[in-house]
């Protein structure tokens, strides 16, 4: 693919002065590459972090111990109301400063990275609104639903599972995708903690060289597509999972 769209766009680097130089330059569109890579594994775990921590918050907002409940009020409260950059700074400078090291000959290097950080920030800053939005959803199924399966002898774990949660999914789908969208954006943010995804890295390739609106405006429409994709699938599976009469 390289070799193809390469004399393009050296030609119109020639003739307009248009450097997208990602895109003629072999070490510089291997930096492209990779950081395209790390941004999209990025979106992934964070979303999935934050999915995982919004189910399981959800749950134990439901507990009967005032304990949990109130820890995880606290725990909503805190990263629901503080910016995701604070956030993301706090964990890595702040509790890094306290994670052990490992001597890699003649360095050291944290057992967590920064990619590590940035998942776990993003994750947890995610799932505190995914928690809410899980529990707006288990709250909308009937009553009558929940007697049905403890007429059929299920114990509270396998309710959620097999009948609370799957109902309150659909239901939660489209403010879940309103999150879940925001929150793929918000993982641009990564670059301040040196995670060398798309921000990051385009941020290099315009400093090494002085082509900052043409990196910009690929970074710009780098994660127009990316969050149109991610949005389209989410409301695709949201019409795909639809129930009559359920979140309508």
């Amino acid at each position: 693919m390289f070799e193809l769209i390469a004399p393009f766009f050296r030609h119109l680097y020639e003739r307009t002065g248009l450097n997208f130089i990602v895109f003629y330059d072999p070490h510089e569109f291997g930096r492209f590459v990779a950081g395209i890579s790390i941004s999209l594994q990025l979106i992934f775990w964070s979303l999935l972090l934050s999915l995982v921590i919004g189910v399981v918050g959800a749950w134990t907002q439901r507990s009967q111990s005032a304990i949990w409940r109130g820890c995880v009020h606290a725990y909503i409260q805190a990263f629901r109301n503080t910016p995701p950059m604070i956030q993301l700074l706090f964990f890595y400078f702040a509790l890094g400063a306290f994670t052990p090291s490992v001597d890699m000959g003649g360095y050291t290097q944290p057992i967590i990275s920064s990619f590590v950080w940035a998942v776990i920030s993003f994750g947890i800053f995610g799932g505190a609104f995914n928690v809410e939005i899980f529990r707006a959803g288990l709250d909308a199924v009937p009553e009558s639903t929940l007697e049905a399966a403890e007429s059929l002898c299920f114990s509270r774990w396998q309710t959620y599972t097999n009948v609370t949660l799957p109902l309150a999914f659909r239901i939660s789908l489209p403010a879940l995708t309103n999150n879940l969208v925001s929150l793929a954006k918000t993982t641009s943010l990564a670059y301040v903690i040196a995670v060398p995804e798309m921000t990051y890295v385009l941020n290099q390739v315009w400093s090494d060289n002085i082509n900052v609106p043409e990196m910009m405006l690929l970074l710009f429409l780098y994660y127009v597509l990316v969050v149109t994709l991610l949005a389209t699938a989410l409301h695709a599976l949201e019409r795909r999972l639809v129930l009559p009469g359920y979140g309508q």
